[in-house]
């Protein structure tokens, strides 16, 4: 009997088409060099540079001494947990759940892949507003969804209109995603904005998937808002991602969740039942702890974060060649740096916004991202997320660069 031919490839084309997180990358790449011995200042991760809140910490610590943490939970997630995030979410998002809508997730990433793998069928179209984060387009991709993306630019504050996503609608167009506060721009949109897209994707009859990891920060009179909140029809359709990693600065701990309908929701559990069981019971015991303790760790970050925030756009503000309109939310700025494109600096052609990323990060040390990675070329991505000292030093040597 013949041998079976083997296939030329052990990878599927589905994941071999996966593009590594740029964020990830440079981030480690900075981390490499810090290793080194190089002091490396990352601009690039969109990591809170605090602790996490001790009382997370005192959590954790009980939970491991605890059995029932060293076992099996429900893969929907601990019960007290569902609560404390359905209470936070009838608080923060003013939407009426109950802990039955919610799927405790292993971060916010598994939570957008799951929300993409439980929608989307081969070939359905996914909006995706640009500049987007980078997991956006390979989470839909990775679940056969195709991601279509509806361009903004600084005119509008990069926020879209109902005409710019009308123009990308096509008969395949299952879901909207939505993002406010934005990574990487920063934009907030305001209720009445809100309110016109809702209604808009409510007509059309389609899913929303709502970010709002960044619902804790905003600036200026800027203000959160979630979009069931605004449109409630629209809460039969929609699902809410959010968790504690930057709110309450637990990147580490990946903790997350999904909160929508009972029944997408019961599916979504269905679907970790396989995938992984249950995310681990110490960080859903520390999260609980930081549910229940309040937002004064929160509102500490968040008053630096505004601070921080004005003194990059100061700074910015006497860069050769950079426009950086000020961002609403998040802890990001997305300057335009058209104006140094075109330059030759430390003696090599800057041609693009990945070339500008290079140099800064081989002649100066500052790791940047560059906007190609979010479907904007011609931007860079700073995030503000780091400690005052390092935040001026960086600057500083931008300015000493590009001078």
């Amino acid at each position: 009997m013949p041998l079976a031919t083997p296939h030329a490839s052990a990878i599927s084309r589905r994941v071999a088409a996966i593009s590594e997180s740029a964020t990830m990358a440079m981030d480690a790449r900075a981390k490499e060099l810090k290793a080194r011995g190089e002091k490396v200042i990352s601009f690039a991760a969109g990591e809170p540079d605090f602790p996490s809140p001790e009382v997370a910490v005192e959590a954790a610590i009980r939970a491991c001494r605890e059995p029932r943490a060293h076992h099996y939970t429900p893969a929907a997630g601990l019960p007290e947990l569902r609560q404390a995030i359905a209470a936070k979410t009838r608080r923060d998002s003013r939407i009426q759940v109950e802990a039955e809508n919610v799927l405790v997730t292993s971060g916010t990433k598994q939570a957008v892949a799951h929300a993409f793998t439980l929608l989307l069928d081969p070939g359905d179209e996914v909006l995706i507003p640009a500049p987007y984060w980078v997991t956006f387009p390979e989470a839909v991709a990775l679940a056969g969804g195709v991601p279509v993306f509806v361009p903004s630019t600084e005119a509008t504050g990069f926020r879209l209109s109902v005409d710019d996503l009308e123009r990308q609608l096509t008969p395949r167009t299952k879901v909207l995603l939505f993002v406010s506060p934005s990574n990487p721009t920063g934009a907030v949109y305001g209720r009445d904005q809100m309110e016109v897209i809702g209604r808009w994707a409510l007509e059309r009859g389609l899913w929303v998937v709502s970010d709002e990891i960044y619902d804790r920060f905003t600036y200026d009179g800027a203000a959160f808002t979630s979009m069931p909140n605004v449109v409630p029809e629209l809460a039969s359709r929609t699902l809410c991602l959010n968790g504690v990693a930057k709110s309450y600065s637990m990147t580490g701990w990946r903790v997350g969740w999904m909160v929508g309908p009972k029944e997408a929701v019961s599916a979504a559990i269905n679907l970790q039942s396989h995938v992984c069981g249950n995310i681990s019971n110490v960080s859903q015991l520390a999260a609980l702890a930081v549910l229940e303790s309040g937002l004064e760790s929160v509102e500490a970050m968040r008053a630096t974060f505004a601070k921080r925030r004005r003194d990059i756009l100061d700074h910015l503000a006497s860069v050769p060649g950079f426009e950086c309109p000020p961002p609403d939310g998040a802890f990001y700025v997305f300057p335009s740096v058209l104006g140094v494109l075109g330059r030759t600096i430390a003696g090599r052609k800057v041609a693009t916004s990945a070339d500008l990323a290079t140099v800064l990060l081989e002649e100066a040390k500052l790791a940047v991202m560059p906007g190609e990675a979010f479907g904007a070329p011609g931007h860079i991505r700073l995030s503000y997320a780091l400690a005052d000292s390092e935040l001026h030093e960086g600057m500083d040597r931008l300015r000493r660069l590009l001078s």
